[in-house]
């Protein structure tokens, strides 16, 4: 399976961008292909504005050269991985103009849908999973992003997993996250 790994974090020394390194790992040990796609790295504009407006008068529109680049890259892979800190119990704005603008009517819902059998959302987290459960934070957010997003988009499987407590900057604490990053690579196709 080649999956498309896309990050969403302004420095590659955070602890985003290790779990990042960790997940490739696995996917690597389990056979699959992979790229990586650092939204900030390519500079990724998250505005949605003037041709990449849905039309929804329209089954198919082109879209902006830059929307065009990454729909094909998508169309060249089978399965999709969403690495990102949690910010303000929602996505990053870079992430969220990603999906607003890529994930677009006529692509990704509408007439057509993703081919995309697998996406994985992979959230870091600053709090502890009771803060997450206190307000039901964890529900609300998997069930935008499975039911919300990728269930609307066609994805027939979604799953959200969240690195607790990223804040703790234990050696072992990390280790821990690092190595379930780890195995979520590893165990992709069978978990995902």
């Amino acid at each position: 399976m080649k999956v498309l790994v896309v990050v969403s974090h302004p420095r590659k020394d955070s602890l985003t961008f290790k779990v990042v390194d960790r997940f490739v790992q696995g996917l690597t040990e389990a056979g699959h292909d992979y790229e990586i796609l650092d939204l900030h790295e390519i500079g990724f504009n998250p505005v949605l504005q003037g041709t990449d407006e849905p039309d929804w008068s329209v089954e198919e529109q082109t879209f902006s050269p830059e929307v065009e680049v990454e729909i094909k890259r998508m169309k060249e892979h089978d399965a999709l991985t969403f690495i990102f800190p949690l910010w303000w119990w929602h996505l990053p704005a870079m992430l969220k103009g990603y999906i607003d603008r890529v994930w677009n009517n006529g692509f990704a819902y509408g007439a057509n849908h993703l081919h995309h059998q697998h996406v994985l959302w992979l959230s870091l987290a600053g709090v502890s999973k009771e803060q997450m459960q206190k307000r039901s934070y964890d529900k609300t957010i998997t069930h935008l992003l499975n039911v919300g997003i990728a269930d609307y988009c066609g994805i027939p499987n979604s799953r959200v997993e969240f690195l607790y407590e990223t804040l703790d900057s234990h050696p072992e604490h990390y280790k821990m996250l690092l190595d379930h990053a780890y195995r979520l690579g590893l165990n992709y196709a069978k978990e995902a």
